[in-house]
């Protein structure tokens, strides 16, 4: 397995885990799935570069991060919207999301 090293702030997880149910440390193994789609977060990488991913954690998860060095920083994390779990069963590219591992 590939070592990642991911950070987040312990007060936006837990506004996430009330607002959605979802911890952070949940939400990084959503990039260990060999499966996951990602793409560029254009709407909100005004101040930094920011990505969205899909991936497989018991549930399709939506996980928006950024990258700050060698570190994954998460932001925000959910359960996929029902046209976002569409979206990571289909195949192609869909509205800019691509395979991490085509």
């Amino acid at each position: 397995m590939i070592d990642m090293v991911f950070e987040w702030d312990p007060e936006k997880e837990r506004e996430n885990v009330r607002d959605h149910g979802v911890y952070f440390d949940t939400a990084a193994q959503a990039f260990y799935d060999y499966h996951r789609k990602e793409r560029y977060d254009v709407d909100s990488s005004d101040d930094e570069d920011r990505w969205q991913t899909m991936g497989f954690v018991d549930d399709v998860l939506f996980v928006v991060y950024t990258e700050r060095g060698d570190v994954i920083r998460i932001i925000s994390a959910r359960i996929a919207e029902p046209f976002e779990r569409r979206i990571y069963y289909g195949d192609g590219e869909i509205h800019g999301w691509q395979r991490v591992n085509p």
